[in-house]
């Protein structure tokens, strides 16, 4: 979007460079803190409005440092596997957008919080779940294909996993709001449905459990919504773009068929995922263009300047072997040159 692009060029300088590393700091400081000090956190830190509109205001910022997991056994693999996306969502989308997306999830954060606290007039504590969870989703969105191992044994897609996740959130909102309200106004099978949920933990014992539960869910995964429909979105490719794309298709389809191809190491699967993939010779070959004017940067694989479009940023990647540089379309996809 246009106006984003704006916004990072005019203040992508106060980005926070690798953020995710300081958030993990922050969720390893709240563990230590619930393992040694339990009660703590809830009593003094936690996003409580009661005690917020009673002039705890630093619980507004504290009630982030709550880790992923309280299990001695899962934490380090949580901590490892957060800090793991937030850096690939920050290589991916560039800090500033990474900043953005992050503290947007924290900012709906309060204000699901604060909602519930003016509808009901309870203290809806607010956890880091569904922060996580906006990281996690967008992440499945950017890398579907990647693998790990669930339970530390499970091969398993992070597509798949999103989909579950997709499903209970679904779940979470539209029953959350619908069984409670058909359950009152008289349906039997409404309380069936609101009695297996509940056995199932996918609803709050009471309506108004459901119905905060409901809220906390939309409104702090807004910024999941609002990012992937915005930057999904993006503008449609020029006629070079998708020549270009279309050249890298017929380009994989024939290497998939040539035999005795070196399959790529992981590390090779992992950065080109989702990428257009050619042989080592060809991958990185820079594009000749004819007359490209004053042009002061130029992408080594598809060829694109600043002249073509003002919005392309282009850094040089330190895992090539020579000075290549790439636009921010390709910076984390191409194949890196001398590293076969």
């Amino acid at each position: 979007m246009e106006w984003f692009n704006k916004l990072e060029r005019k203040y992508s300088k106060y980005a926070i460079n690798n953020l995710m590393l300081y958030i993990i700091i922050l969720y390893a400081v709240g563990f230590v803190i619930e393992l040694f000090a339990n009660g703590v956190y809830d009593a003094y830190l936690s996003l409580d409005f009661v005690m917020i509109m009673k002039g705890q205001v630093w619980r507004l910022v504290t009630f982030i440092i709550q880790p992923p997991s309280n299990s001695i056994i899962f934490v380090f693999f949580s901590l490892y596997f957060y800090y793991m996306i937030g850096q690939i969502l920050e290589n991916i989308w560039g800090a500033f957008k990474f900043n953005v997306y992050f503290f947007t999830g924290v900012l709906l954060n309060i204000i699901a919080a604060f909602i519930i606290y003016l509808l009901f007039g309870i203290s809806f504590n607010m956890s880091t779940h569904y922060i996580n969870l906006a990281l996690f989703m967008a992440f499945a969105i950017e890398q579907p294909d990647m693998q790990v191992l669930l339970f530390f044994v499970i091969p398993i897609k992070i597509k798949w996993m999103a989909i579950l996740d997709a499903i209970i959130f679904a779940i979470t909102i539209i029953c959350g709001f619908a069984v409670p309200t058909l359950a009152v106004s008289g349906m039997n099978a409404a309380w069936t449905i609101w009695g297996s949920l509940y056995s199932a933990g996918l609803l709050s014992p009471s309506g108004m459990g459901c119905y905060a539960n409901a809220i906390a869910a939309l409104v702090s995964m807004l910024n999941f919504i609002v990012f992937m429909i915005i930057f999904k979105k993006g503008r449609t490719k020029n006629s070079a773009q998708r020549n270009f794309n279309k050249a890298m298709k017929t380009a994989k389809k024939a290497q998939q068929n040539r035999e005795n191809v070196k399959r790529p190491s992981f590390n090779e699967t992992f950065y080109n995922a989702n990428s257009e993939k050619t042989d080592w010779n060809t991958a990185n070959q820079p594009y000749s263009r004819i007359n490209p004017g004053r042009a002061k940067h130029k992408c080594a694989v598809c060829g694109r300047t600043e002249l073509d479009d003002e919005n392309l940023v282009f850094r040089f990647c330190s895992k090539c072997e020579g000075s290549y540089e790439y636009c921010n379309e390709h910076l984390y996809t191409h194949i890196h040159v001398g590293k076969q």
